[in-house]
């Protein structure tokens, strides 16, 4: 097993482990990772539950309405504002979405799909050799 994956939120107070290999990352354009993000949409690592931990602090969470029309919870840093994670709101989700731009290392990382590519503003760019999914996959 790699060593553990460290991270954090921009200011430190939500510190992050991930004991798990992250070497895929998903990109999701879809309009709600769009404003949460400021940006073309967000960069993330999914992965078990039972692979991240927060080790000090605890984040923020605000719910909303995903474009799949189901509810999402998304944690954030109560003080510097950076989105730490997503869940979906079911009863028995096992799997957490991280935002991989708080990971200290990003070393054999790289995005091999595009979500939500329908929403995607005009000056997303896409590597031809990822996959690309016009909505939900």
């Amino acid at each position: 097993m790699p060593a553990p994956i460290t991270g954090s939120c921009l200011c430190g107070a939500i510190p992050l482990t991930v004991r798990a290999p992250v070497a895929d990352l998903r990109a999701c354009h879809c309009t709600s990772c769009q404003k949460a993000s400021g940006a073309t949409g967000s960069v993330n690592a999914v992965m078990p539950v039972a692979a991240f931990s927060i080790t000090q602090g605890a984040p923020k969470r605000y719910d909303a309405r995903a474009d799949s029309g189901r509810t999402l919870h998304r944690y954030f840093c109560g003080d510097c504002g950076s989105a730490i994670y997503s869940q979906r709101a079911t009863e028995h989700n096992n799997l957490v979405v991280v935002r991989a731009g708080l990971f200290d290392r990003k070393d054999g990382m790289a995005v091999k799909t595009h979500i939500w590519t329908k929403s995607a503003p005009p000056w997303a760019a896409f590597d031809p050799e990822s996959q690309q999914v016009a909505g939900q996959p």
